[in-house]
């Protein structure tokens, strides 16, 4: 049983090695929230993916640091837990919000498996002690310098590179990508820039040889996915479209998709990645994890979650430098020459928070008793 003793949250802002550029903007500076649950003298670490803006989804940095303080700790309070699946019955109250219950499970399952001295990868039920990697490459600002971008990933041995797209700047980037190299497997994600109207356009992408179109269609329409996916050749990936367990039955059930990308912070924490990774694997349907631009703690839970054996496609899982020159926690996450990310050994994540960096990149922090 853990008695829980202290939450605090920390925002925090990298600059990026490289601006990312998608159909929502460019992002320069990765602005984050970090959670540390303390108990039992152990500390564990969470964190949230949510931007510092609603475009990818209604939950912000700041709209999530509000809800962890003012209606979960409410609920944690004088609450011991045995085990970390018992946070979703105590959050139950609480409609939506997924990435700030899935920062809050995070920190609780790092605590608690530092506790036990096991790493997440294998409570979790992980076969593999390296994941494939793949590698999203943001919209350039000419085809010349994405050529660039593509030839140097490839050159590091990145297993599959995913190209953001949106009208204007599709057709005639895999013409070029595709002509530059022709057996890369290649993946695109518009992120909700099309509409069911450009299913002919679309259509064109299957002379491409894709792995997938990744979230081509509205995040709310399954029933739009469902008739382009019918029209295509290349499978459809839904990732903003699946925010829960049931929202991915509901998806499967319908053929809006023949894969998912799974970010557990999108879909509510590791319990919900869990659901889907059963559902998933009892329809064949293949898994990948994707990112959002994490620090190293939440990189290390993504690699945990990848190890999974329904995870079977590269994922958008990067070395620590391909994002950050220097991350808040250690060990950095590297590409070995197969192009696979390690996982981290240690109990939990398995990495550890810097002090020193963490205070360095701090903008603000808060801290409260349980």
């Amino acid at each position: 049983m853990i008695r829980l003793e202290r939450l605090s949250a920390y925002l925090v802002e990298l600059p990026l090695v490289h601006p990312f550029r998608t159909s929502f903007g460019e992002e320069k500076v990765r602005r984050a929230l970090l959670i540390s649950l303390e108990g039992e003298g152990k500390v564990g670490w969470g964190e949230c993916v949510a931007g510092a803006g609603p475009w990818y989804s209604y939950e912000t940095v700041d709209t999530a640091l509000q809800v962890i303080r003012d209606f979960f700790l409410p609920l944690l309070r004088g609450k011991p837990i045995a085990h970390p699946t018992e946070l979703g019955e105590l959050l139950s109250p609480i409609r939506g919000h997924p990435m700030a219950k899935a920062a809050l499970e995070a920190a609780l399952w790092d605590l608690y498996l530092r506790l036990e001295g096991v790493p997440l990868w294998q409570a979790l039920g992980g076969v593999r002690e390296e994941v494939p990697a793949g590698v999203s490459i943001g919209i350039q600002r000419d085809l010349p310098a994405l050529l660039d971008r593509v030839a140097s990933f490839v050159e590091q041995g990145y297993q599959r590179v995913k190209l953001k797209v949106k009208p204007g700047w599709d057709i005639q980037v895999l013409e070029a990508v595709r002509e530059r190299f022709p057996n890369l497997p290649i993946s695109v994600d518009a992120n909700c820039a099309y509409d069911l109207k450009d299913t002919e356009h679309l259509k064109a992408f299957d002379r491409f040889g894709l792995m997938m179109i990744e979230q081509p269609l509205r995040y709310d329409d399954l029933l739009g996915h469902a008739k382009l996916a019918g029209a295509l050749t290349t499978p459809i990936c839904l990732d903003e479209s699946i925010s829960s367990p049931h929202r991915a039955w509901e998806a499967l059930e319908l053929e809006s998709c023949r894969i998912i990308n799974v970010k557990q912070g999108r879909v509510g924490g590791i319990s919900a990645a869990l659901e889907i990774h059963k559902l998933a694997q009892a329809r064949g349907v293949p898994l990948w994890c994707g990112g959002m631009l994490e620090t190293g703690v939440g990189r290390a839970l993504n690699v945990a979650l990848a190890t999974l054996p329904g995870f079977t496609l590269p994922h958008d899982i990067s070395a620590t430098s391909r994002y950050y020159r220097e991350d808040i926690a250690e060990p950095a996450f590297r590409l070995t020459p197969r192009g696979t990310i390690p996982v981290p050994e240690g109990p939990g994540l398995g990495v550890e928070v810097v002090p020193e960096r963490l205070l360095a990149a701090q903008v603000a922090s808060w801290s409260f008793r349980l």
